[in-house]
């Protein structure tokens, strides 16, 4: 049994997988405990990983170097992969307010950190892990250590401390986050219910939010016209679903003429409507109604790549069956199907018409979730690559002694974010499962912070007696002055309460915080914030990292 014993207690390979496997067992286990209602999540597997080196244990650098990068790389690609549909729509509407709040928190944290370097004798390795910590952001800490790793010498030979550091300001970085929300809340004695009847209310004001609704046809030189010449007229604007003509719905079929009296119905935006008043006749805003009779709806999984990345109207569903498309559901967000735009796999497509065609329909798009679930690797490592490549490219600061770079994080993250946005190039498709992404996700996080933990544990607890506790109340000052200041300077802005806890959360990109946020009120408020400002904020806190990095060498 000496086998067994030698795999606990060496070096090489074999040992090293062992330890870096134990610290996802107990750091996955260990992040499910509530301490005072806070968990530590996916933070877990960062002290596990300390723990176990420091009883002994004895991995291979080099190799912990080499899949500590790695996880980091999938890590990133498959955020950048989801955030990339709606990263360039969260700048409108309150979304630029927002993300405008969650920078401020960014370069106050930096700005701070910065000063503390300037009156301590702190070294750069070790102020960049206290600031990466104290915002709770792993793929910053990445990202300084791989320029400390770069340097050679003495420099890489710190980039363990910046892991320390990191773990040393990691615990207060979520607490500072929840005690900002509480004593935002007692300081303004914020009334929760009348917090999400606001923020109802400013969803219903949303001119962006898809309406359905009846339009009296009142205008006189559309009567005998076809619906194609009325689609074209109002392609942009308008979805139709049926007609009403004398108390009978019917499907709105190209070749159907108008006629006088007959009621669209159908969906637009309520920016729209002023246009289809004038275009068309009176808009009514109505509830949601059955269909009924020989009409029905369903909703269609779009898995047919065959499919993917045709427009609208290169489809043309509605030229071939009694049926029109009223709703497009993609990355959690509702689109008016305009004749121009793109269908993409993973898309949800609510159909309107006759429910004998639908077999037809559903064959067509796809609709099986086996099919969607098919492995797309390939578009994946492109990706990576093309990642690395862009990361690779020196960025000149003034100032700066040294050119940044986005690095093995923020080169991923960038061009996965513009891979999402974008969809696909020709045939080629980047859509990734909900249940693929998040399996990367997963697994590259715990593959780097295991090998974080187990690259900082030999020392840990020598760092924490000597000047660790030091480490600790400067990642505090990083962690509380700016989300506290911006939370407050939100509220005399008259933001609601529950976006600023989402904003906060995501501008320290912190799930456990966004977790408590939640917890606050059942509505959407705080995650849609969240996503609202998290890609911005990821960009940012990568690049900052390195850029202190550069200017305090």
């Amino acid at each position: 049994m000496d086998f067994i014993g030698s795999l606990f207690t060496g070096s090489g390979v074999a040992s090293t997988l062992v330890f870096l496997c134990l610290s996802a067992i107990f750091g996955v286990l260990l992040g499910k405990l509530k301490i005072f209602g806070i968990k530590l999540g996916i933070a877990g597997v960062l002290f596990s990983g300390i723990l176990i080196t420091h009883l002994g244990a004895q991995p291979d650098l080099h190799l912990l170097h080499f899949i500590k990068e790695f996880g980091l790389i999938l890590f990133v690609y498959s955020i950048g992969i989801e955030l990339g549909p709606r990263f360039f729509s969260s700048f409108k509407k309150d979304g630029l307010q927002l993300n405008i709040l969650a920078a401020s928190i960014v370069l106050g944290g930096f700005l701070i950190a910065f000063i503390i370097f300037k009156v301590t004798d702190l070294s750069p390795a070790v102020i960049t892990g206290i600031m990466c910590g104290a915002v709770t952001n792993t793929p910053s800490l990445g990202a300084a250590q791989q320029i400390l790793t770069e340097q050679g010498g003495a420099l890489a030979e710190s980039a363990s401390q910046t892991g320390m550091a990191y773990a040393v300001a990691y615990p207060f970085g979520i607490i500072g986050i929840i005690l900002t929300m509480l004593l935002v809340r007692f300081i303004f004695r914020i009334n929760i219910s009348k917090e999400e009847q606001a923020y109802k209310e400013s969803i219903g004001a949303s001119a962006h939010k898809l309406q359905r609704v009846e339009i009296k046809l009142m205008n006189a030189n559309l009567y005998g016209k076809e619906i194609s010449y009325i689609k074209r007229l109002v392609h942009k604007e308008f979805a139709f679903s049926r007609i009403l003509r004398n108390n009978e719905y019917l499907i709105a079929e190209e070749n159907l003429q108008l006629k006088e009296g007959d009621v669209i119905l159908g969906v637009t935006e309520e920016e729209h409507i002023p246009k289809l008043q004038l275009e068309l006749g009176d808009v009514e805003i109505v509830e949601k109604k059955e269909i009924t009779g020989i009409l029905s709806l369903c909703n269609v999984l779009v898995t047919n790549r065959d499919v993917a990345g045709k427009t609208i109207e290169q489809i043309g569903i509605y030229r071939r069956y009694p049926a029109n498309v009223t709703r497009i559901y993609r990355s959690g967000e509702e689109l008016l199907p305009t004749s121009d735009m793109q269908i993409e796999l993973g898309d949800t497509l609510r159909i309107v018409g006759k429910k004998e065609y639908f077999k037809e329909i559903k064959n067509e798009f796809g609709n099986s979730i086996k099919q969607l679930s098919k492995a797309n690797v390939l578009p994946l490592f492109i990706g990576i690559v093309l990642g690395i490549i862009l990361g690779s490219i020196p960025i000149f600061i003034p100032g700066v002694p040294a050119p940044a770079k986005l690095g093995l994080a923020g080169g991923p993250l960038v061009i996965a974010i513009l891979l999402g946005y974008k969809g696909r190039f020709g045939k080629m498709d980047f859509y990734m499962t909900p249940g693929a992404n998040m399996m990367i996700r997963e697994l590259g996080i715990i593959l780097f912070l295991a090998c974080v933990g187990l690259s900082a544990g030999g020392k840990f607890v020598e760092t924490i007696l000597n000047g660790g506790l030091d480490w600790m109340f400067y990642g505090i000052l990083i962690t509380l002055v700016p989300i506290l200041t911006v939370a407050i300077i939100g509220r005399f802005l008259k933001i609601n309460y529950l976006k600023i806890c989402g904003t906060i959360s995501g501008s320290m990109t912190d799930p456990p915080a966004l977790e408590f946020a939640n917890s606050i009120s059942p509505i959407q408020a705080q995650s849609t914030a969240y996503a609202t400002v998290y890609p911005l904020t990821m960009f940012l806190r990568i690049l900052l990292a390195q850029v202190l990095i550069m200017i305090t060498l």
